[in-house]
């Protein structure tokens, strides 16, 4: 088998950036400029949309031309809509960005480098077209072998609601706390958060958790890896990937995520999301498949659209009532630090 260092998503990309929101009115479709706004600002400088009614991350609005001028180095697209596509819309702003001097970064399922305009223009103004989401070659089947190590998987009642926020929030208090860790990413945030990573629902579903094992591979037994997640096990659409993580992780730990007042799975009205109850029973009884071990940390409550005391009222009421720890972890506080204690101490 090759090396997780050979099959791993490594990159390199041109920073700083400017961020492309396209015409998404739905926040939860602009995950991933929101998710580099809040995890790598310093890199951020500024953002576009080429509509008025667009969402807005805050950042100073500019054009290609005025972001090169101010030193950025690419235009990243910020938006994970349905299905992954590139709409005819943005190729203005996109072939904006190519003449101005910036490279194109996309996470996107159709790649910047299979659209022909995209590809005429780069070579034109000798600029980059840099697809994240293309996995690496070579991946094989999972073994299904337990590693070393200890992990910690993010799964969730849903798409774009925390799950790779969870995951590097509690990544970066354990490192605060001294205990060894990684995190691994497996989306196209993540992955241009971090560097590097494995996106995982870019792979043939035959090969989803030998990619997950791939990329945790055996540790220290005291080192962690916390693993963003992908989808929801309930999700019509991404369950697959989401079962894939889960057996390829083999997470000793999950951490259970939902957003407060979410009732219906984003997109798809029609269908209501599980309970947390439901929930963590349906992650243990799968992930016990290839860890019999598997627990649950806790709940990691995406509080955002709350008043702090809303906020503090609610996560010691699901507490009380689930019986385990419930924290958001972006607030912090003494919630997160039980919810952490848990999931390392069980």
């Amino acid at each position: 088998m090759n090396s997780m260092t050979e099959l791993a998503t490594t990159l390199d990309l041109p920073r700083p950036y400017l961020l492309f929101l396209g015409d998404i009115t739905e926040p939860g479709f602009a995950k991933t400029a929101y998710g580099l706004r809040d995890w790598g600002r310093e890199q951020c400088v500024g953002e576009l949309s080429c509509s008025p009614d667009a969402v807005t991350l805050g950042l100073p609005k500019l054009t290609p031309a005025q972001a090169r001028a101010q030193g950025a180095r690419s235009m990243i697209i910020g938006v994970a809509n349905v299905g992954g596509r590139i709409l005819e819309s943005w190729m203005p702003s996109l072939l904006d960005a190519l003449a101005a001097g910036l490279d194109l970064v996309a996470g996107m399922h159709t790649r910047l480098v299979d659209t022909p305009a995209l590809v005429a223009a780069a070579e034109r103004h000798g600029r980059r077209l840099i697809d994240v989401r293309t996995p690496p070659r070579g991946i094989p089947t999972a073994t299904g072998r337990k590693r070393s190590g200890k992990r910690l998987l993010a799964v969730g009642t849903d798409c774009a609601l925390g799950k790779k926020y969870t995951a590097l929030a509690i990544w970066k208090a354990l490192k605060k706390r001294g205990v060894s860790a990684d995190f691994r990413a497996t989306g196209q945030t993540g992955i241009m958060i971090a560097g590097s990573g494995m996106p995982m629902d870019a792979i043939v579903s035959d090969f989803e958790a030998g990619a997950a094992e791939i990329l945790s591979p055996g540790a220290s037994p005291d080192h962690w890896d916390v693993i963003e997640g992908q989808g929801s096990l309930f999700h019509p659409a991404y369950a697959a990937v989401s079962l894939g993580l889960l057996h390829g992780s083999q997470p000793d730990v999950i951490v259970v995520c939902h957003e407060a007042g979410r009732t219906h799975v984003l997109g798809l009205p029609e269908y209501a999301l599980p309970s947390l109850e439901e929930t963590i029973d349906l992650n243990l009884r799968l992930g016990r498949r290839t860890n019999p071990a598997i627990r649950c940390g806790g709940i990691s409550l995406n509080t955002s659209k709350l008043s702090e005391s809303e906020a503090r009222r609610l996560m010691a009421s699901e507490s009380r009532r689930l019986g385990m720890p419930v924290a958001d972890p972006i607030r912090g506080g003494e919630e997160f630090e039980r919810l952490l204690d848990a999931c390392l101490h069980g």
